[in-house]
């Protein structure tokens, strides 16, 4: 069964999450332990939908996911019930910081290494990594031709499987919206891939 197809696991399991939440606004500190191990695997599963196999400059998933549950614990004080789920807050608080980790990977020129190599690297040359990384390369760039938002529905849909009424939460549109921007944006994926 295509990923797509399967059932979706819950963004909000019951309402745990905001339990949580309403109570760390208030300062509890065991709410904010819990409520940051509930949100933990869900911000990791969206840091690896968004970043990939490969790391951001110096920053893995693990690494970003880390920056996102910082941030939200900086920013848990500023949120409103009622005005915005909080799952929505809280992805849109991750979506940021992969921004923030995809133009730090930009401005950062160097090459790391753990340590210089004492003997010959057997593993795959120049040639195959390229080949490798080209396919990689072509749906990364198709996706960059999509507007932001057929991006996010599809990451949450797809990446996540969230469902239609889950992602229309977490981005303000209503479920049969996001239906259409999700066809919208396969059908535009299979078209530009025809073309090639």
């Amino acid at each position: 069964m295509p990923p797509w197809q399967a059932a979706p696991q819950p963004a909000e399991p019951g309402s745990e999450i905001n339990q949580l939440a309403r109570a760390a606004v208030t300062g509890d500190e065991d709410a904010l332990t819990r409520l940051l191990a509930a949100v933990n695997p869900l911000v990791m599963r969206y840091c690896r939908a968004r970043l990939g196999g490969y790391r951001a400059g110096l920053q893995g998933p693990e690494d970003v996911a880390q920056e996102v549950c910082l941030a939200l614990c900086a920013a848990l004080p500023r949120f409103r019930f009622g005005t915005t789920p909080f799952m929505a807050f809280v992805y849109a608080i991750a979506s940021n910081k992969v921004s923030d980790a995809f133009r730090a990977a930009r401005r950062d020129l160097s090459t790391p290494a753990d340590e210089l190599p004492e003997s010959i690297d057997d593993r795959s040359g120049p040639e195959a990594l390229a080949l490798d990384g080209d396919g990689v390369r072509h749906i990364s760039h198709l996706l960059d031709r999509l507007p932001e938002a057929h991006r996010e529905i599809l990451m949450l849909r797809l990446a996540l499987q969230l469902s239609a009424e889950e992602t229309a939460q977490v981005v303000g549109m209503s479920p049969g919206a996001v239906r259409v921007a999700q066809h919208r944006a396969l059908t535009k994926l299979r078209q530009w891939i025809g073309e090639r």
